[in-house]
């Protein structure tokens, strides 16, 4: 996949545990882990804008693009 989800990285530098941002976010835990290992095929934006509000950070932080080798 093409989007990496970097949430974890975001979590760990505010210090942040899965139970903690799942309440804040009011997401399952569950749904939570599914993007935060990379296995969600979409996220909705207001769980984006969520998850940015108790991260205090902006969709960039968390998303990234890399460009998948053509050979593949």
């Amino acid at each position: 996949m093409a989007i990496v989800v970097n949430l974890d990285v975001m979590m760990a530098k505010r210090k942040m545990s899965v139970t903690e941002l799942a309440n804040k976010v009011d997401i399952t835990m569950a749904n939570l882990s599914i993007l935060k290992n990379n296995k969600a095929k979409a996220v909705r934006f207001t769980t984006l804008d969520a998850i940015c509000r108790a991260l205090d950070c902006q969709p960039g932080d968390i998303l990234e693009y890399v460009k998948e080798d053509d050979n593949g």
